[in-house]
């Protein structure tokens, strides 16, 4: 077990010396400028991969997220060395797996319940399944159908809030997911092909994947960020 705890990559064979004990009679590493640039695109890709997974907990929000990566755009931009570039999107990386860790550790626990922290895509998810599930118990139409614009209208009235389309299209795709018998799609013969969620009322009554969602919310103690 201690070696899972520890588990981590060992850098490859002998450390280099310092800086100021580096000998003339050092190999030198040459690399093609192409190369060393497709590492440099892969680390960015590794950042913005990070970055995204942060935004999508809701660990960072969103605004704030675009200034620490326009920072950081700007300050590689500036600096003219590969090498310092590639020190410095390190250096970034390292800074947003810190701000995992520290959401890590602020996670909190309630009595032995499971705590599950909840996005604002995912509590919007929710609250668009529980929106239909209303409206769907003593609907006359054999079909309902709910579009973003509509979306946006219910979340505004919830937190207040105004909530960009396309934050309200992901949450329309997730609770598609939390609920099948909900198809998102793009409502016919508009050019701005504008996003829809729309269900047979029978199938919602009927789908099995309801009473399951309903539970496994219900066994759960839910903390939205």
């Amino acid at each position: 077990m201690s070696n899972v705890a520890n588990a981590r990559i060992n850098t490859f064979g002998s450390k280099p010396p310092k800086a100021d004990s580096v000998s003339p009679d050092d190999p030198i590493l040459e690399i093609p400028l192409s190369e060393f640039q497709h590492v440099l695109e892969d680390l960015v890709s590794v950042y913005n991969q990070i970055a995204e997974s942060l935004r999508d907990a809701g660990i960072i929000r969103g605004k704030e997220l675009a200034r620490l990566t326009e920072d950081h755009v700007r300050a590689l931009k500036a600096e003219k060395s590969p090498t310092t570039k590639l020190l410095l999107i390190n250096a970034y990386v390292r800074q947003l797996l810190t701000k995992i860790r520290e959401a890590l550790k602020s996670r909190p626990a309630e009595g032995g319940k499971v705590v599950q922290v909840c996005t604002k895509i995912a509590a919007r998810a929710i609250q668009i399944v529980d929106y239909i599930k209303t409206i769907a118990q003593d609907s006359p139409r054999k079909e309902i159908a709910l579009d973003s614009g509509q979306a946006r209208i219910l979340f505004q009235g919830a937190d207040g809030e105004p909530v960009s389309r396309k934050e309200t299209i992901r949450a329309m795709k997730r609770a598609e997911v939390l609920w099948p018998a909900l198809k998102c799609g793009h409502r016919p013969n508009d050019g701005r092909q504008t996003t829809r969620l729309t269900a047979r009322v029978d199938e919602l009554k009927e789908s099995p994947h309801r009473d399951t969602w309903q539970r496994s919310i219900g066994s759960l103690s839910v903390r939205c960020l």
